[in-house]
């Protein structure tokens, strides 16, 4: 961008040549906190809006994941706060029960020691110390992303007041026999020996074995896991398969064991499955657990907590790795194996923590009823008191709560909330509250268990602002507005805040709206994994590109509920786009653009001025409108393309020779340009806060770009008659651009040209700009004019290239492009003619196909008459 040096305001400050995030955005943070702009009052009269952040495992880092969550948080957190809202964005971390537990243990492992060495209060105390030294990097992290969260409010899911929090609702659920210990089925990990929440078990198609075993000459059954045949303790069969109605009621022999069981008819086995017939281990699957339930069966426990195998005889003592082959082995002998399938892909569960096989296992453990708080919860959503984002979603979240099986909160840890029981010498159990004091005496114990690390999160959104107190915080603050987070733990996380929320806050939900967005996912959309070689640190990003750039990349693929895919090339993308901002007010400021004062009356505006104010009056409606509907990247799309083409683009070139002749109409597009420049930084600010905030403050003198006020659409500005005129000039520059671009010409290159029918498009008093725009001198008394390009409406150019061109070889390379757009044709005329690929092929690969076809066809025309207009 050409500056003007000498229109510099006296006082307005210098940008430095080149934006460097570096130097701005810790400074820039700093200022913030100190000045406390992240900070939120329950004495404030403004109305509020709360978001509590999705608690960061106390263990984790900074991944793309929380980058994408935080940045639209923290944008919808900064377009509120410049709303007038008391915005509240509540940081804090969740104490990560497993896996906090698991790095304390490896560490002691490294000096040869084991939990049990310490006992549980001193190895307690490790973790505590653990947590002080090294614990909670990633909140760091965040505030290198920028996040605006109070810091004052930082809270752990194990601190004082949510412990407090967490007993209490404890003691009300078991108060409300909502709580109970019983044995049933759970996720066991024999690694880390605690029972696991379904979210802390991550299934993957795992390369198996399919054994089909004869028990007897009518009973075969197949199975992935031999070795669980220990435990088997029945045989099922559909109550209508004709094909074994008549074994319902006898017994058959267990191979290897010489137990007899009953073949038994349940409307659970699909006769279509293998030969229709399944074994019942009822101590080791979840579904024969409930088969077991229902025909009284006995639950034989043949493994321990350690994958070992225990049932008497001549496995026993064997892993169950070890075990498997050996039964096969042994099975074989007998001739009772009927087939063999290797390898069979099937779902495993493995713990999330040490990738370990889960094993289901029959267990005593405590759990929550979950069908009265899981019905509330449906109702909440159904009834409109929450709404989730978008609402094709709402689907899977009926799914899950209308299905809910009753939640096991019990694991066998020292690190956690330990269940506040305790069990008496005589078979007492008392649930205690914390204001109630534990029983003592000879023979009275706690449990030993702690709670699943769900449990205090699912409390988050009204434990942080105080609950059980009836704090300010939770009047002023509660319900929160919006969860935003990632559609993966919809049904985890989600369903127990909504479930535990409306229970403890007498039927108020946790959360008016949930805004659910999608995985980011590596630039092919494949799912970014260390064993894919496409993890990409966020913090990598915002060290090269800066924060902002990393942000902007994250948010333009944020649509609802959908993945968002990234890659490097974006992000730099995205810093080009800084770029582009610091370059514009740079330029805008060392030409004298400001911010002071009323814009000038519309009588007093050109026409190009009073055409982009009348730009920025739509896009602000837009972008109003897509903030409110959680659609990111239709935001940024529309700011990106109005502040690159609109203004950089288009308005500071059109008044480049404006403010280089000066006068009042230098003056207004000065006025113009500062007003819309500081609109649009106020417009960007929730998504990329630093470059706006260092640009903002520089060009209108203002603290910080924070607490200034969100814009709002400003209707009178719209001038229908302006748009169509400048999208007139617009069209006859890009097609002259075009021209020259196809004709070879220099950017820089001047040619004669004469511009008919100005006039009547009404344009004329345009004439000027566009010669400037597009290197166009006027016609001279040797003119001849060797091209002739029809424009929008009446609008002609001839233009005289005599000279100017290698006629023959910009013929050859306009003959070479043709010979390329005419191959693309017919390749897409092919593939169109063809009613297989078009019948078979998904919609938007055969509308590709068709965008090909129309983009090819248009680049024949344009080509054409490139040919034609050469000279001869």
């Amino acid at each position: 961008m050409t500056e003007r040096l000498d229109a510099r305001r006296p006082d307005a400050p210098t940008l430095a040549g080149q934006y460097q995030p570096g130097e701005v955005e810790q400074r820039r943070y700093a200022q913030w906190v100190a000045a406390g702009h992240f900070r939120a009052s329950a004495q404030s009269d403004k109305p509020p809006f709360t978001i509590v952040i999705p608690p960061p495992n106390v263990t984790g880092v900074l991944h793309m994941g929380h980058a994408l969550d935080h940045t639209v948080q923290d944008s919808l957190v900064r377009r509120k706060r410049m709303q007038g809202y008391e915005a509240l964005w509540l940081p804090g971390m969740d104490h990560a029960g497993i896996a906090t537990q698991n790095v304390v243990e490896r560490q002691l492992a490294g000096q040869g020691l084991s939990r049990h060495d310490l006992g549980r209060e001193k190895f307690v105390e490790r973790v505590w110390q653990w947590k002080a030294e090294s614990g909670g990097a990633i909140l760091g992290q965040m505030r290198r992303l920028g996040d605006s969260v109070d810091w004052d409010r930082e809270r752990f899911t194990m601190d004082e007041g949510l412990s407090r929090a967490v007993q209490t609702m404890f003691k009300k659920l078991y108060d409300d026999g909502l709580i109970y210990r019983a044995n049933r089925i759970i996720n066991w990990c024999p690694r880390c020996l605690t029972a696991l929440s379904d979210i802390e078990v991550e299934h993957t198609e795992d390369e198996g074995e399919l054994v089909s075993i004869r028990y007897s000459d009518d009973v075969v059954v197949a199975t992935t896991r031999a070795e669980t045949m220990l435990g088997d303790t029945a045989v099922a069969v559909h109550p209508d398969d004709e094909r074994y109605r008549h074994l319902v009621g006898t017994e058959v022999e267990v191979p290897l064991t010489g137990r007899r069981i009953p073949i038994v008819a349940d409307g659970h086995v699909d006769p279509s499955f293998g030969t229709g017939m399944v074994k019942v281990t009822p101590a080791h699957d979840p579904n024969d657990f409930e088969i077991g339930q229902r025909h009284d069966l006995p639950a034989l426990t043949m493994m321990d907590e350690r994958g070992v195998i225990t049932a008497p005889g001549p496995f026993q003592g064997l892993d169950r790795y070890e075990a498997r082959p050996a039964i096969v082995a042994a099975l074989r002998e007998q001739g009772r194996i009927v087939a063999e399938k290797r390898p069979y892909l099937h779902a495993v569960g493995h713990c999330s923590r040490c990738r370990t096989t889960v094993e289901p296992r029959l267990s005593l453990q405590w759990f929550v009823n979950t069908a009265p708080l899981a019905k509330a919860a449906g109702d909440a959503v159904r009834d409109g008191r929450v709404k989730i984002e978008p609402a094709e979603l709402a689907k899977r979240y009926f799914a899950w709560v209308d299905n809910m099986h009753d939640w096991c909160i019990s694991r066998q840890l020292w690190w956690g909330h330990r269940i506040p029981v305790w069990y008496g010498p005589n078979g007492e159990i008392v649930c205690v509250g914390p204001d109630e004091t534990a029983p003592t005496g000879e023979g009275w114990q706690q449990d030993e268990d702690v709670l699943d690390t769900w449990f205090s999160s699912g409390l988050w959104p009204f434990s942080t602002l105080g609950w059980p107190e009836q704090t300010p915080d939770l009047a002023k603050f509660y319900p929160t507005n919006v969860l935003v987070t990632g559609y993966d733990i919809l049904f985890f996380w989600v369903a127990r805040m909504m479930m535990f929320g409306l229970y403890a806050m007498d039927g108020r939900q946790p959360f008016d709206t949930v805004a659910l967005h999608g995985m980011v996912r590596d630039q092919h959309g494949k799912k970014m994994s260390k064993s894919f070689g496409n993890v990409v640190d966020p913090l990598d990003w915002v060290d090269r590109y800066g924060a902002d750039a990393t942000r902007f990349t994250l948010a333009r693929g944020a649509n609802p509920g959908g993945d968002v895919p990234v890659s490097e090339d974006w992000c730099q993308g995205s810093r080009n786009f800084c770029n582009k901002l610091w370059n514009a007010t740079r330029f805008a400021l060392l030409n004298g653009a400001h911010t002071e004062g009323p814009l000038p009356a519309a009588d007093q505006l050109s026409t190009v001025d009073r055409w982009i104010l009348s730009r920025l009056a739509h896009v602000t409606a837009e972008v109003d409108e897509q903030f409110e509907a959680y659609e990111f990247a239709k935001v940024c799309d529309l700011l990106y393309h109005f502040a690159w083409d609109d203004v950089c683009d288009w308005y500071v070139e059109l008044g480049k020779p404006v403010l280089a002749e000066g006068g009042p109409a230098a003056d207004a597009t000065r006025r113009v340009l500062g007003h819309v420049l500081d609109q649009l930084l106020r417009l960007l600010h929730p998504v990329i806060p630093f470059v706006t905030e260092e640009l903002w403050t520089a060009l209108t003198g203002g603290e910080t770009v924070m607490t200034a006020a969100w814009p709002v659409a400003d209707r009178t500005l719209v001038d229908d008659a302006a748009e169509r005129e400048v999208g007139t000039v617009q069209r006859v520059v890009t097609e002259i651009r075009r021209f020259r671009s196809d004709q070879g010409l220099r950017p820089t290159q001047r040619v004669a040209a004469r511009l008919d029918g100005l006039t009547g498009a009404g344009i004329a008093a345009h004439e000027p700009l566009i010669r400037s725009l597009v290197r166009l001198d006027a016609p001279a008394d040797d003119f001849q004019a060797s091209a002739t390009l029809a424009m929008p409406g009446e609008v002609s150019v001839e233009l005289d290239t005599r000279g100017s061109i290698d006629v023959a070889a910009e013929r050859a390379r306009l003959t070479k492009d043709r010979a390329t757009a005419e191959k693309e044709v017919a390749q897409a005329r092919a593939k169109l003619g063809n009613p297989a690929f078009v019948g078979k092929a998904p919609e938007p690969v055969v509308a590709k196909i068709r965008d090909r076809l129309a983009a090819a066809e248009a680049d024949l025309i344009r080509i054409d008459a490139a040919l034609e207009a050469l000279p001869s």
